[in-house]
């Protein structure tokens, strides 16, 4: 029996790495909700790792949810099953990626604290019934650049290559309308920053329910703006994006205003490998949220499924005054939660005939969301330069499984990114019902972009 399962898994993985363009057929369809998921990942427990009976769709019993305040933390009283530290590390080595390897050998105060695996994530039955509309309809096109038919939930939900994980990460559900005003934080070697704050909204037009396929949307998948609002230096300073669908018909189209200039510009700079806003050069414009934009300068691999640490359930951490998060080297890492969780690693080679500024990125994506958990990015060298870590959390009061902020960490410089924070921020709307696509516009950034 064991070796059946591993040459089913050997077969589904090879099958993963080498399929192009194929369909998924009707008994695989017909999977979802049965032994996987709605979401398309396994079930089944293995292990340290439970079975999945149907997360937090709703507020738990044993929180009070009040619109407006952070999320209280339905795992509060769950006791440290270990810790993971450069002393033991070796102990681990199978569910350590090699990014948190690296971390656990560069800086002696990093550690993992290891919770109890609990499969939170949810979304709504709307969804889960696009997932298996998807599964059957939904088809890479333009050689992997785009995505056809499928509509509303993951476009992949049972994913035949790479680029299907990939782009189930970046249409992932997030609502259809929302708004947020986040904090970056550039920290320094001795663990100074300055913080920037972030309004942005988006209409992710690929959650729109009023669209029954990806044709519908024009090719844009998501309408952007993000108006850095403090420090004072920097307030005004307004950008615009059109996400693309299909990069080969249209790529990412971007405008900047400038409070300096008084001027809106076309901004093709904001993509690919050029520093990333606000990141003070410790991040390009497509590790934002993991990855986003256009696959298309990279050759994309599955490595396979495997179990990994990874942050989940953070709520602790998103709870923690910026003074008590942001410490030198890392975080606080008495406030990041880790757990053992199933993960799709898919490695992205850089191709000969295109630039960039990292040669090689290894990502893990968590199988309940198809969510980036943590990624790899080598330089030109082929020599780990920076890891990433998404921290997961499950927004009970939406339903939607996402992220509680990112955090890069630069081994070269010794220095970090903390990113997409909701730590001492307003709550996120989900709802924000009152965007309309006439909003985005370069005009309206001009009268946005005001000191």
């Amino acid at each position: 029996m064991k070796r059946t399962t591993m040459l089913v898994s050997a077969i589904a993985i090879s099958a993963l790495a080498t399929s192009a363009l194929a369909k998924v057929p009707d008994a695989q369809v017909n999977r979802l909700g049965q032994d996987l998921t709605p979401m398309g990942s396994e079930k089944a427990g293995d292990g340290d790792i439970p079975a999945w009976t149907g997360g937090l769709p709703t507020v738990p019993s044993n929180v009070t949810y009040t619109p407006g305040q952070k999320l209280q933390n339905p795992f509060a009283s769950d006791p440290i099953k270990y810790t993971v530290t450069g002393a033991n590390a070796g102990q681990y080595d199978d569910i350590l990626t090699e990014g948190y390897k690296a971390m656990l050998k560069a800086y002696p105060t990093y550690k993992m604290n290891v919770y109890e695996t609990r499969r939170t994530c949810a979304f709504p039955d709307r969804f889960y019934e696009a997932n298996k509309r998807n599964a059957a309809v939904g088809e890479l096109v333009g050689g992997g650049a785009g995505i056809s038919q499928a509509i509303f939930g993951s476009p992949f939900p049972i994913p035949n290559n790479a680029l299907e994980i990939i782009w189930n990460h970046t249409l992932r559900y997030r609502s259809f309308k929302v708004v947020r005003q986040f904090a970056a934080a550039p920290v320094t070697r001795g663990g100074d920053y300055t913080l920037q704050i972030v309004q942005d909204e988006a209409i992710l037009q690929w959650s729109d329910p009023s669209a029954t396929k990806a044709e519908d949307l024009e090719n844009i998948s998501i309408y952007y703006i993000a108006n850095t609002i403090a420090p004072a230096r920097a307030a005004g300073s307004v950008i615009l994006v059109y996400e693309a669908l299909n990069a080969q018909i249209q790529p990412r189209q971007a405008w900047q205003y400038s409070p300096g200039t008084r001027r809106v510009r076309r901004a093709p700079n904001i993509a690919y490998d050029n520093p990333g806003t606000n990141s003070d050069g410790l991040s390009t414009s497509d590790s934002f949220d993991g990855y986003n934009g256009a696959p298309d300068r990279y050759d994309w691999t599955v490595l396979g499924k495997t179990k990994k640490l990874v942050s989940a359930n953070a709520y602790d951490g998103e709870s923690t005054p910026y003074k008590d998060y942001l410490t030198a080297s890392h975080v606080n890492q008495d406030r990041v939660r880790y757990e053992l969780r199933r993960v799709w690693e898919v490695e992205a080679k850089l191709r000969a005939d295109t630039r960039h500024v990292y040669s090689r990125r290894v990502y893990a994506n968590e199988e309940d969301a198809y969510q980036m958990s943590t990624v790899a990015l080598y330089d030109g060298r082929g020599q780990l330069w920076r890891v990433q870590e998404m921290h997961q959390i499950q927004r009970y009061n939406v339903p939607l499984c996402g992220s509680a902020g990112e955090i890069v960490y630069d081994l070269q410089a010794g220095r970090y990114l903390a990113l997409a924070l909701q730590n001492e921020e307003p709550p996120v709307n989900y709802f924000a019902d009152e965007l309309d696509k006439a909003r985005y516009t370069p005009n309206s950034i001009r009268q946005l972009g005001v000191r």
